[in-house]
């Protein structure tokens, strides 16, 4: 079934839109979870909310061109947040560590300003991210969309250790000056 097709199914509110759903993509959804909040059972919770919540969020949204980049937010959201929740203090510091990597390219306040400028660098940082070679694209965004670590990361491309940190440090320094010609202060 597409995802033209599922959506179709949350919109007449029929309970076969999750399960359709549960059977695409439910895989996906639960490695992602697992990577961030590091325990299977709560991997499965998090699924589970992720569909909860994208019952309620359908209508009136469609995401019917992009229902996995859809549900793949809402899972990381949940994720970090149950993160976040349980105070898991060596999960905080890899994501604290992800975090670091990233402040020196990409500015970020806390005030309501910056959330209204958020979708515009968002976009940004998607354009950004076209310009870039496709095995410098996925390793960025294995790494800071999907957390992967960096020996998942290479295992997955065939790459050494070395070869990820150093094109990631060139993506981020390259998002850097990118963003500096669209106008953001770092």
């Amino acid at each position: 079934m597409n995802d033209s097709q599922i959506v179709d199914l949350y919109l007449q509110r029929k309970e076969d839109a999750i399960r359709h759903t549960a059977s695409k993509y439910g895989k996906q959804l639960k490695s992602v979870s697992m990577t961030i909040v590091q325990q299977m059972q709560t991997a499965e919770e998090c699924e589970n909310d992720t569909y909860l919540q994208a019952w309620n969020s359908i209508p009136p949204h469609q995401p019917r061109n992009y229902l996995y980049a859809f549900l793949l937010r809402i899972i990381r959201h949940i994720s970090i947040d149950r993160c976040r929740h349980q105070d898991r203090l060596c999960r905080k510091a890899y994501m604290q560590e992800l975090s670091d990597e990233l402040l020196c390219c990409v500015p970020g306040n806390a005030d309501v300003e910056s959330q209204i400028d958020a979708m515009v660098l968002g976009k940004c940082i998607s354009d950004f991210l076209k310009t870039q070679p496709a095995l410098n694209r996925n390793v960025f965004i294995r790494r800071y969309w999907y957390l992967d670590s960096l020996d998942v990361i290479c295992k997955q491309y065939r790459i050494s250790q070395s070869k990820a940190k150093s094109m990631l440090f060139r993506s981020r320094n390259a998002l850097r000056i990118y963003l500096r010609k669209e106008g953001y202060t770092l």
